[in-house]
């Protein structure tokens, strides 16, 4: 695994708008075109395998929850625990999700949390950089890329075929989670899908018989969200899902998955795994440098990292719920062209169940936050 500098290409904003990347500047400098990651096929191979263990072993712990019925200390009300466990005993099936490893290339890769429930950067990583190596093969010659995403995608939507239409519903005004949305509402029609999409401040709730609907009153049986589980209980038609009807993609038992406490049941479910880090709901069961993290948070907000050198903390919201500590373990450093030091982490993709690519995200700081930037990938 290296960093090589790669000329961009001198017209590249313009192609980023042509495929619908809208927010490839965000921030100033959020996508990153003049680098990329070379990875050997061993090393995909590696990150393959070890992603889809991980999304094995986060089901055997949500099952471990479910029979058990450990809600209480990992901050799960009633009303979530009530559709987790309707969710997940019917197997409602899962699109996608990300997992943020630590890797080098050289050592195991370290999961630092799976991003479940909404994960972004998927449009960047399924379509924006395999433009990027469409346009850069000529430069990179035979690389490949681990980059199976828009085609697995594909293969899940037609397994969601039914005889009604499929909503997409996001919040309209936020420019990311909307492309987001209308990627995977695309790709759902290219699949065969009959499909809505529904700002979800536009999804109503009929009394006469408990249904959710769009503004021309028709029931909505399957609904893709892109809005966290956690927040849809908490609001007022939280507590009618369950009765609803409505098939939720994700399902319900993503809102555990999603939930950065089941790390530390992943710890005592499989103590010393060489992918996972050692998590605890109690702080005092770690010695040395360590992460603590909102069992609830997006976007790397309200996380501190406790080291000799003092605390580094991001700001936010989220912490209400309860926090987990996790030890700490450096990300992977590579210099720039600019002589910066770059910390790296790795975002794994699985749609359906399956590893599907990867995305690298770069951070000035050590803690990799929202603000992070998008660096293609090939292997060869």
């Amino acid at each position: 695994m290296k960093r090589i500098d790669v000329a961009p290409r001198p017209n590249w904003q313009d192609e980023m708008l042509r495929i619908g990347f809208d927010y490839h500047s965000v921030d100033g400098n959020y996508w990153q075109e003049d680098a990329c990651y070379v990875f050997s096929e061993a090393q995909i191979d590696e990150i393959e395998r070890v992603t889809e263990e991980l999304h094995k072993m986060y089901f055997a712990a949500t099952r471990h929850v479910v029979q058990t019925g450990d809600y209480a200390r990992l901050g799960v009300n009633d009303v979530a625990a009530a559709l987790i466990e309707s969710s997940f005993k019917s197997q409602e099936p899962t699109l996608y999700g990300r997992f943020d490893l630590c890797y080098d290339g050289t050592n195991t890769p370290k999961m630092y949390e799976y991003n479940a429930d909404t994960p972004t950067s998927l449009f960047e990583g399924s379509v924006a950089q395999w433009y990027w190596l469409q346009a850069q093969s000529g430069e990179l010659g035979d690389a490949d890329q681990f980059n199976s995403i828009h085609e697995r995608l594909m293969v899940e939507f037609k397994a969601l075929k039914g005889d009604s239409p499929l909503y997409f519903t996001a919040v309209a005004s936020n420019e990311e989670d909307y492309i987001t949305t209308r990627y995977l509402q695309d790709v759902a029609v290219q699949a065969g899908l009959d499909t809505r999409f529904i700002d979800i401040h536009d999804i109503g709730h009929r009394t006469s018989d408990g249904k959710f609907v769009d503004l021309h009153d028709a029931p909505i049986r399957q609904l893709f969200k892109l809005y966290p589980w956690e927040w849809l209980v908490e609001e007022d038609f939280g507590k009618h899902i369950l009765s609803s009807g409505t098939q939720f993609i994700e399902p319900a038992y993503k809102l555990l998955f999603s939930n950065k406490a089941l790390l530390a049941v992943l710890w005592e479910l499989f103590p010393n795994h060489p992918n996972l880090l050692p998590a605890y709901l109690d702080e005092s069961r770690l010695s040395g440098d360590l992460v603590k993290k909102p069992f609830f948070s997006r976007e790397g907000a309200n996380v501190s990292l406790h080291t000799s050198a003092g605390i580094e903390t991001t700001d936010g919201i989220y912490g209400k719920e309860g926090h987990v500590y996790q030890q700490a373990h450096a990300l992977p450093t590579f210099v720039n062209a600019k002589g910066q030091t770059m910390h790296t982490l790795i975002g794994s993709w699985i749609v359906g169940h399956s590893a599907a690519g990867i995305g690298v995200r770069e951070d000035y700081t050590a803690i990799t936050k929202d603000t992070s930037l998008f660096v293609p990938h090939v292997f060869r």
